[in-house]
């Protein structure tokens, strides 16, 4: 019998260096690899992904980083995230919802300089 699963999400941010498409693609997959990784999922675990980007990066979706690993039946939506004074800049968050099984325990992943946006939860995570 396995396990009864229940609705989640789990967060994660990494810093591009450069606003080009070639960065913001390659950071996402970093990304997105990892949070896999770190929680164990399977892309059959996802139901829908949902991405950020600050107004410095405008050259390409965070959701085409993600098509470039694979996740090509993953509904996602990419908007621009709120641009308030001295936050960090060119940054991609995600809030990956998905099914698991009841009580698992989710890891978020912060990568490069969004490191500092949830130090508390660094040094939980098993890449950081």
């Amino acid at each position: 019998m396995t396990a009864p699963r229940e609705p989640r999400a789990v967060r994660g941010a990494i810093s591009v260096e450069q606003d080009s498409p070639e960065a913001i693609v390659a950071a996402t997959g970093e990304l997105l690899t990892a949070l896999l990784e770190a929680n164990d999922l399977a892309l059959t675990d996802l139901t829908s992904a949902y991405f950020t980007a600050t107004p410095d990066l405008r050259s390409e979706f965070p959701a085409k980083g993600a098509r470039a690993v694979g996740w090509d039946e993953v509904p996602m939506l990419c908007a621009e995230e709120i641009d308030v004074a001295g936050a960090l800049p060119r940054c991609i968050r995600v809030l990956l919802h998905l099914w698991v099984p009841a009580g698992t325990v989710l890891r978020p992943v912060y990568l490069g300089e969004a490191r500092s946006l949830r130090p508390d939860l660094v040094a939980t995570t098993l890449r950081g």
